[in-house]
């Protein structure tokens, strides 16, 4: 299954859909949905190694258009869906304390975590909550999902035949390391709030 997924995302490097699909998802991972765009942006980066500037530039918009529906749920809905959201992910109990964090480290909490496997959902929809400036939420979005999706981009576009070789080698490995990320990010923000 695993590798099947790689391979359509490799195929679909150069269908007309694959930017629309990698836009969804990048979109809806800073607001809602599991799942981080990296799934499909390093597939398709190694894909077209040229393109992966363009792949990068796709994620960091649809990534703070995300973050912005993000930041309105949490300011605007936090009692229905944002609440339900950050249960769902087991912080329910932490969003206190990251909402006082707020206060005193807004722009490196954005910042830091932005760039970093823990759950962007959870900073765009605690952003909103704690009535965080919205304007410095983009800028500061822009600037951290930026550096995260433009770095991929440099390291696929400069190494990406060679990282193919790697990658396909050992898919397994590298999907289990990339999922322990994730869980570690998960396990980071539990801890660490």
């Amino acid at each position: 299954m695993l590798r099947r997924m790689y391979d359509w995302c490799i195929q679909a490097a150069d269908k007309p859909y694959a930017l629309w699909i990698l836009g969804f998802v990048s979109f809806a991972e800073s607001s809602f949905f599991p799942v981080p765009p990296d799934v499909m942006l390093i597939p398709m980066s190694l894909a077209q190694p040229k393109r992966a500037w363009l792949y990068a530039a796709v994620c960091t918009v649809t990534s703070v258009a995300g973050g912005v529906l993000g930041y309105a749920i949490g300011a605007l809905l936090y009692d229905s869906i944002g609440g339900w959201i950050i249960q769902l992910y087991g912080y329910g109990d932490k969003v206190e304390a990251f909402r006082a964090a707020y206060a005193e480290y807004g722009a490196w909490i954005i910042l830091l975590k932005g760039f970093t496997p823990i759950p962007y959902k959870l900073v765009t929809i605690t952003s909103g909550f704690a009535g965080y400036s919205l304007l410095l939420f983009v800028v500061f979005s822009i600037i951290t999902r930026g550096a995260r999706f433009y770095l991929l981009a440099f390291l696929l576009n400069r190494y990406g035949p060679k990282a193919r070789q790697i990658i396909e080698e050992r898919l397994g490995f590298w999907v289990t390391i990339g999922a322990l990320g994730l869980i570690g990010g998960f396990i980071v923000v539990f801890w660490v709030f």
